[in-house]
């Protein structure tokens, strides 16, 4: 019998030389402009040949980030937290301890030149990621990110993201990346639309009752990085920029 494909299989955007990506791992809160400029002269760097790709994890203090869509009705409390603006895409989005940030600086030179290939591949990665903690999150046609079903206290049944796509390119090199809801505060979402979607709410790992140590969450997400983008190498984090 053929099983059929997953999606990471379906997606998959490997580099083709299997040259591996970065990836690195920042232990404590990473403040948000330095973290933009990191990103921006490593996709620098990157496009110019002198630096591999990375993929690098970590958490900012809260903050809230507009995407070049943003609209300012969707920020419904402009002062609850700092708000950044970026060239990443979509609207606003919140960013804070609890939730892991995956920013990925690929070059899609080597991977297709094809930007909607790449954000199936993101999402890929988020719901094979998801998958090995057990829960399962799919991509939606026509909505950015990943979606779980649950159910309101009524019992109706209630789609829920629980993970973020914002991505930039810059000469076929892409920088920002990926949010994936761990055990974040969800009331902090609270004074956005987030990613300007008024009909569904946020949730996360905790929230769905899944207690998982962040260690155990890198792993997933590291598995199913190989899985959908090929290999990887550790790498020490920017230690200018932790704090």
């Amino acid at each position: 019998m053929t099983l059929a494909p997953t999606l990471a299989t379906q997606a998959r955007l490997p580099h083709p030389d299997a040259r591996p990506a970065g990836w690195a791992v920042s232990p404590t809160l990473v403040d948000y402009t330095r973290a933009v400029e990191v990103m921006e002269r490593r996709a620098t760097a990157i496009a110019d040949g002198e630096a591999g790709e990375l993929v690098w994890l970590l958490e900012h203090p809260p903050l809230y980030t507009a995407g070049v869509s943003a609209r300012q009705a969707d920020l419904l409390e402009p002062d609850r937290f700092p708000v950044f603006q970026t060239g990443r895409g979509g609207r606003y989005t919140y960013h804070g301890p609890g939730q892991r940030v995956a920013y990925a600086m690929l070059d899609l030179r080597a991977r297709g030149r094809d930007v909607h290939a790449f954000v199936r591949g993101l999402e890929a990665w988020l719901s094979e990621a998801l998958a090995r903690l057990g829960v399962v999150g799919e991509a939606r046609e026509g909505r950015v990110g990943v979606w779980v079903e649950t159910r309101d206290a009524d019992g109706a049944p209630r789609e829920r993201k629980i993970a973020a796509i914002g991505v930039k390119l810059r000469r076929w090199v892409s920088f920002h990346g990926i949010s994936l809801n761990v055990a974040p505060n969800l009331g902090h979402f609270d004074g956005i639309v987030p990613c300007g979607i008024a009909d569904y709410g946020v949730t996360s790992l905790a929230d769905l009752g899944i207690s998982a140590p962040m260690a155990d969450v890198d792993a997933a997400l590291l598995s199913a990085f190989v899985e959908v983008f090929g290999p990887v190498i550790s790498e020490a984090a920017p230690q200018a920029i932790t704090g």
